[in-house]
């Protein structure tokens, strides 16, 4: 086994490790810096195999883009990033997804593993093709590349629209989870209908008892 190969396995596991925790953790900023991480590692992993180009553009698009816009979104439509009792999954749900994973991976190995399986490539003398990927890219495909980012744009920009609707409907608005203030339902809420007052009773209960009109007073 040669240092190429310790280092491959070592950026794999790693890979394979920080993906695994980027989909079990129940906090969703965790979920995101686990997949950068994972994105990283693959980046890595390109570049040990002779491929610096793939792995540029690994870091630039999936590190550098995708993870930021899904740290955006995060942050722009307040959504509740800790575990949350409402959108907990349950357990049988987890296993099902586990199971599904796995069958997945053992169908996607069966097919694919006899194909690669007498396949060899030298690394130490390998035929660059970086330009004919440039070419490719920068001449055939360079307008939906350009469509695309113009695409990304667009959905920022619309997520910043819809984030300041957001905030200018009506004042803050209570999070996910918390009680709103006693003052906040206003005097109605506390004293009941109109001539009536609230008593709480030992139990808790609030029973409604009528007040003396302007005659019984008198």
């Amino acid at each position: 086994m040669t240092t190429r190969d310790i280092v491959f396995t070592a950026v794999g596991a790693i890979t394979a490790l920080s993906a695994l925790l980027s989909v079990t953790t129940k906090h969703v900023v965790h979920a995101a810096l686990w997949l950068l991480v994972s994105l990283g590692s693959l980046a890595g992993a390109y570049l040990v195999l002779g491929q610096e180009l793939v792995g540029l553009v690994q870091l630039l698009v999936y590190v550098g883009a995708i993870v930021v816009l899904v740290l955006f979104a995060l942050m722009l439509t307040r959504a509740p990033i800790g575990p949350h009792e409402q959108i907990d999954t349950p357990w049988w749900q987890r296993l099902a997804g586990a199971l599904l994973g796995a069958a997945t991976t053992v169908l996607l190995a069966s097919l694919l593993l006899p194909f690669f399986s007498d396949a060899s490539v030298d690394l130490d003398q390998r035929a660059s093709a970086t330009p004919q990927i440039a070419q490719a890219v920068f001449g055939t495909w360079v307008w939906p590349f350009e469509l695309l980012s113009v695409l990304l744009l667009v959905a920022l920009i619309g997520a910043f629209a819809v984030s300041r609707l957001v905030l200018g409907d009506g004042g803050r608005r209570p999070a996910a989870g918390t009680r709103p203030e006693p003052g906040a339902a206003g005097a109605a809420g506390a004293e009941g209908a109109e001539g009536h007052v609230s008593r709480p009773e030992p139990d808790g209960a609030t029973a409604a008892l009528p007040t003396a009109g302007a005659g019984e007073r008198a």
